[in-house]
């Protein structure tokens, strides 16, 4: 198992921090097992945050070409059409040369 990132550390303590103090506040318990719950689940959140946080960009981009190629390919749009005709496209433009490059 790799070892955890900066990012991973910071995300994963302050989750751990910031939601204990929130559910200690919000539940307003005095008994030694409900801090005990509390700080259980925002141990749990924390890791959480922090192995989410640090996902690799490549497992990203192979689950979404796993999807891409799970899914069906559509078909392509038709081009356009004017009267029955094919919708026709403009010629490409050359490149125009300066008058003053002329040979010396």
């Amino acid at each position: 198992m790799p070892r955890p990132t900066a990012a991973q550390l910071a995300y994963g303590s302050a989750t751990v921090i910031a939601s204990t103090m929130a559910m200690l506040l919000l539940s307003q318990t005095r008994s030694g097992a409900g801090v005990a719950v509390i700080a259980a689940a925002a141990l749990l959140l924390g890791l959480l945050v922090a192995v989410t946080a640090g996902a690799p960009k490549r497992a990203v981009r192979r689950a979404s070409a796993q999807a891409a190629q799970a899914a069906p390919a559509s078909p392509a749009p038709a081009p356009a059409q004017e009267n029955g005709a094919a919708a026709r496209l403009p010629e490409p433009r050359q490149a125009e040369q300066p008058a003053h490059s002329a040979p010396h």
